[in-house]
């Protein structure tokens, strides 16, 4: 029996009578999404966006200048559109979004391989940067649980600082709150990740296939960000690149079948360009695309800005400019091929520890 599946005392080996009892040594596993609102209702959205907003790697402008706008005006009336716009995807049966939804099938996905591999000696639990589960609650469980060295995985294939970066950030003020402090590692972006890249292109073929008519190009339509992070040195741009890339190496295409676009632009300044609800436009217009798939590889897990912003805004623009048929790719979600890929990932950052 190897160290991770002997759990079985509970308390230290010649603690003196009296001493606390300690949990079993555990190995945590702890993934983290973006986030997702309570509710549909106002109050639960003006909670949500309003974290989610008053993040200083979100929107970086001077708190003097930006929290009475945000909490005046944007917060009065924001919440109503961005409510009905997840009333569209809310899951009612369960209550919940798709995101959170997605995110429990690839925690209970990852569990299940890594326990299969490590028994108890692994704990994997997932949490939310904005929203509940809240990072400090469900680290402060795995503490109690035993889980005393933890590997945090941001579930963004790409690094950015309004992302992983931000995550990583709440990841470590949860640790401040700890007694007992865990050792912690956090897991580099996947971009580049063979199997990652495998997965993607396997889903491509797949939305191919299912769509009507083949599709003449490929749009890879990644969440933006303001032009100026990238000139401070915001390597997400650049990962992006290499993703699209890496992608249509694998799938044996020409360079013209395949596009790199960013969406859900906020705010006055200038983002990464092009544009994904400009572009689409534009092919259709300027260079007569009929047909069209768009996938969002940036995303681990289907959301609003896919089911939504993708399927409804950036799909009425090509249609409306002229395009004929659009074919939404689903991102890899918990895809077996993509939870493979995810586990791989975490093995390799799991070494030394097991």
């Amino acid at each position: 029996m190897n160290a991770l599946t002997d759990l079985t005392t509970a308390v230290p080996a010649h603690a003196p009578e009296g001493h606390p009892a300690v949990a079993p040594a555990r190995i945590g596993v702890l993934i983290a999404n973006l986030g997702t609102p309570d509710n549909t209702d106002y109050w639960s959205m003006r909670r949500y966006l309003s974290e989610f907003l008053s993040d200083k790697r979100v929107i970086d402008y001077p708190a003097w200048k930006w929290q009475p706008l945000l909490q005046t005006v944007i917060l009065a009336k924001r919440p109503f559109t961005s409510g009905a716009n997840y009333r569209k995807i809310w899951d009612k049966e369960r209550n919940e979004s798709p995101l959170l939804t997605i995110t429990k099938a690839q925690t209970e996905g990852l569990r299940d391989r890594l326990q299969r591999r490590m028994g108890d000696g692994v704990r994997v639990e997932f949490c939310m940067r904005y929203g509940n589960p809240s990072t400090q609650a469900v680290l402060h469980r795995m503490v109690e649980e035993g889980c005393q060295r933890v590997l945090f995985m941001p579930l963004y294939p790409h690094y950015a600082g309004a992302t992983s970066a931000t995550a990583c950030d709440q990841f470590f003020r949860a640790l401040m709150a700890e007694t007992w402090q865990p050792i912690a590692r956090v897991a580099e972006p996947y971009f580049e990740d063979p199997a990652y890249i495998a997965a993607l292109a396997e889903s491509v073929r797949r939305g191919w296939a299912s769509a009507q008519e083949e599709p003449e190009l490929l749009v890879c339509s990644y969440h933006g960000m303001p032009k100026r992070y990238l000139m401070q040195g915001d390597p997400y741009h650049c990962q992006c690149a290499k993703t699209t890339r890496l992608l249509r190496e694998a799938l044996g295409w020409d360079k013209t079948k395949v596009r790199t676009t960013f969406q859900s632009v906020f705010g006055p300044e200038e983002w990464l360009k092009p544009y994904t609800v400009e572009e689409v436009a534009r092919l259709a217009k300027e260079e007569g695309v009929k047909r069209i798939a768009v996938c969002a590889p940036a995303f681990s897990a289907d959301c609003i800005e896919t089911l939504e912003e993708i399927q409804e805004e950036i799909q009425e623009a090509f249609l409306h400019a002229g395009g004929q048929q659009f074919t939404y790719i689903p991102c890899l979600n918990d895809d077996p091929q993509h939870l493979d890929a995810l586990e791989g990932v975490i093995l390799r950052n799991l070494q030394g520890w097991i």
